[in-house]
């Protein structure tokens, strides 16, 4: 696994062994942010993003990589937190993130007092946790995160559907990739 372009491009970036993750497949990230860019390679300069479910850590990484400002990395599990600071610690990365050791939906409640919004949203739950992904897009619909306009980005099995809509959280696209596929949600 290794960062696809941007500042920290080609560098490595570790995983553990043993636990319910399942990291990102590099060309699957590479055609995620792909999409966002669409050519222009400055489409995601000073952006927010919330990587949920962050395990490594390898989407938000390949955002800050690329020019985002601040990446809230939101992961429940301490080895994996452990790992997304060793990560960026590698890559000499040490300002615009936050690593945020909770349960999703309170750590989502928690930058909503903040009064955080993002631009971009990825979550990636292990996909046998088929009904989490229902519960953090109605959570996101209601947090005031996702400002209008922004992205939330889904990964999930293709033979899983999460839902078209979410009030004002409506998918425009699904795009597929072996066994994975990602839907695109635009607040509206």
């Amino acid at each position: 696994m290794r960062v696809i372009t941007g500042k920290y491009r080609s560098r490595p970036l570790r995983s553990l062994r043993g636990m319910d993750l399942r990291p990102t497949a590099d060309r699957l990230r590479e055609s995620l942010f792909d999409v966002l860019t669409a050519g222009n390679p400055s489409a995601l300069e000073g952006t927010v993003w919330l990587d949920l479910f962050a395990g490594t850590g390898a989407v938000g990484i390949e955002a800050l990589s690329r020019g985002a400002s601040m990446v809230y990395f939101v992961e429940k599990s301490a080895r994996a937190a452990e790992l997304i600071r060793q990560n960026l610690h590698s890559l000499g990365v040490e300002e615009g993130f936050r690593i945020i050791r909770q349960d999703v939906r309170k750590a989502l409640h928690g930058l909503a007092e903040e009064g955080v919004t993002a631009d971009f949203i990825f979550l990636d739950p292990p996909y046998r946790m088929e009904e989490v992904y229902g519960q953090t897009l109605e959570c996101l619909r209601e947090s005031g995160l996702p400002k209008p306009g922004s992205l939330v980005m889904a990964e999930h099995q293709k033979k899983f559907d999460p839902g078209e809509a979410f009030a004002s959280l409506r998918r425009f696209r699904k795009l597929e990739q072996g066994d994975a596929a990602l839907s695109f949600y635009r607040r509206i």
